[in-house]
């Protein structure tokens, strides 16, 4: 493809107003012969020291030679500094209509590429490969465009419609359509497709980089899903979307760069009415007050925040900061903020205090939580190891993908309330305050307050027991070691801990570093405080720990 780049010759630059060759400012193209390869028309016309016309294009994925400017002259302004470059027209592609794509992908013959883009959405926006078996009968099949229910028509270079009424006559039963990096930019023409599709409930449209005038949508009272990643859209549009998607139940937003809610009326956002899984990952979100402007969203059950920027989570009502009273629209007595909600993602944060941690059990339904990825649970950072998280968390059922058993919750709880009681001892008011749970949990485990004694006699204190320790050898250089279960004092430090393995295992010359094996942790717990007690690291009865080598 010819780009711009070599020393240019004198020549001088004319309009940049000019059209050339069918092209407009602001149309989305792609490279001929590579679908993948999309960008943004910014400029049409000559090149100061270039014969001919030139196209400049700002490209999606960077991939430019600059920014724009060329020899001190500036043409347009590209995203970044290597987005832009200049390219002959005959290298750009206007696309194709959507009916000419269908005929593409279903209709011809397919290369084993175009088979492996093949596939539909689920009800959760995974994708499931079709599978071509017998691929001459669904082939055959597929010639008959009308039993299609769902279809892929990703990165085929879809930028129209084409005419009217034809796209109903030819896939009437369509139910799922992925539309993924297309060059579609103008909502009428995603509505008129919408439209001719009767029956369409599920729309992906990600990675189409959408104008800002949203008011040519149509009603779309089917759509059930719709997927609106890399999409560049802003709040202000999706507040004007709401008002074409009166049954929308899950609207994914990934990768939006969204930082602000900005409700159309009232501090909170309303309307929405069905919707149940709002998907606002890979964002720019830094603060929860943002969020909360989501709280009366009546049937909203799944809220992912995965890979934003918050750093600290609180329920509404319990804090102080945030009024909830001097909305413009007077709150209903019976409606708790967040009411619904289920499912909490907030991996990949920036969340540090264990007050947001504490804060999730004043959510009326939150059961399913992520919070991995966050400072709070890098235990090698000082965070809090699952176990902990486990016990502080009263309601919940699955941590960071993995079930809460009702045996990890007991063993954790015990482990939890094993931990405060080594701290009791210092300003016990204070560690109340920090580990709300503790005076509950230790009623329901049946666990008294140790007091301070110097008696020998008498039944055995809670911290100050043998514990049976597992200890497995898993050191690539320490060959076949049979597996050691070992009565220690909870008092015991990691650092003797280490020196007693190197005993019983015989592996004086290998520098050690040992791991905590939890349940339902995918991942060992690194236990590298080498002057913490078992005790207080809440390491209970029958707790594995996994001998390591240190890395060479």
């Amino acid at each position: 493809m010819q780009e711009i780049s070599e020393k240019p010759i004198d020549e001088s630059k004319s309009c940049e107003g000019k059209q050339g060759l069918g092209f407009r400012l602001n149309q989305r193209v792609h490279t001929v012969g590579d679908t993948r390869r999309i960008g943004t028309v910014k400029y049409i016309g000559n090149v100061e020291g270039y014969s001919g016309i030139w196209i400049g294009i700002d490209w999606d994925n960077g991939d430019g030679k600059h920014n724009g400017s060329l020899n001190g002259v500036t043409y347009f302004e590209a995203k970044y500094d290597k987005s832009g470059s200049f390219v002959r027209p005959q290298n750009l592609s206007h696309g194709i209509s959507f009916l000419q794509a269908l005929e593409l992908r279903y209709k011809g013959d397919s290369t084993k590429e175009e088979e492996d883009e093949m596939y539909v959405l689920s009800a959760r926006n995974n994708r499931v490969a079709v599978q071509l078996v017998g691929k001459n009968k669904v082939q055959d099949k597929l010639s008959r465009l009308e039993d299609l229910v769902g279809a892929s028509l990703s990165y085929l270079g879809v930028s129209s419609v084409g005419s009217k009424g034809q796209i109903n006559a030819v896939v009437p039963n369509l139910k799922e359509l992925d539309l993924t990096g297309n060059l579609l930019s103008e909502w009428k023409d995603v509505g008129a497709i919408c439209e001719e599709l009767q029956v369409l409930e599920v729309l992906s449209l990600t990675h189409n980089y959408m104008a800002h005038d949203v008011n040519q949508l149509p009603l779309l009272e089917n759509i059930r899903v719709l997927v609106l990643n890399n999409c560049c859209l802003t709040w202000a549009q999706i507040e004007v979307l709401k008002q074409s998607l009166p049954c929308v139940e899950e609207l994914h937003l990934m990768g939006n760069k969204l930082k602000e809610i900005v409700p159309a009326s009232s501090n909170y956002v309303q309307g929405f009415d069905s919707l149940r899984i709002l998907n606002l990952e890979d964002n720019c979100f830094d603060a929860w007050h943002e969020i909360v402007k989501l709280s009366r969203l009546r049937r909203l059950e799944q809220l992912h925040l995965n890979k934003n920027n918050l750093k600290s989570i609180f329920y509404p009502e319990s804090d102080p900061n945030f009024d909830l009273v001097n909305d413009r629209e007077p709150a209903e007595k019976c409606f708790s903020p967040f009411g619904n909600l289920n499912c909490l993602l907030v991996g990949r944060n920036n969340i540090a205090d264990p007050a947001s941690v504490d804060s999730l059990n004043c959510f009326p339904n939150l059961t399913d939580i992520r919070l991995s990825e966050n400072p709070i649970t890098d235990t090698g950072k000082g965070g809090i190891p699952r176990f902990m998280l486990i016990a502080r968390l009263a309601k919940v059922e699955i941590l960071n993908g993995s079930e809460v058993r009702i045996r990890e919750r007991k063993e954790s709880e015990i482990r939890y309330i094993r931990f405060v009681m080594t701290k009791m001892q210092d300003e016990p008011e204070e560690i109340k305050q920090l580990h709300p749970r503790f005076d509950e949990l230790k009623k329901k485990h049946g666990i008294e307050d140790e007091k301070p004694s110097t008696e020998t006699a008498g039944p055995r204190k809670m911290s100050s027991g043998l514990l049976s320790i597992n200890l497995t050898c898993v050191g690539a250089s320490m060959g076949e070691k049979k597996p050691l279960t070992k009565k220690l004092p909870a008092t015991s430090t990691i650092g003797k801990l280490k020196v007693l393995c190197e005993s019983f295992f015989q592996l004086k010359t290998i520098k050690l570093k040992l791991f905590l094996k939890e349940e339902g942790s995918p991942l060992p717990m690194l236990l590298d405080n080498e002057m913490a007690s078992l005790m207080e690291l809440g390491i209970g009865n029958e707790a594995t720990i996994l001998v390591d080598e240190e890395d060479s």
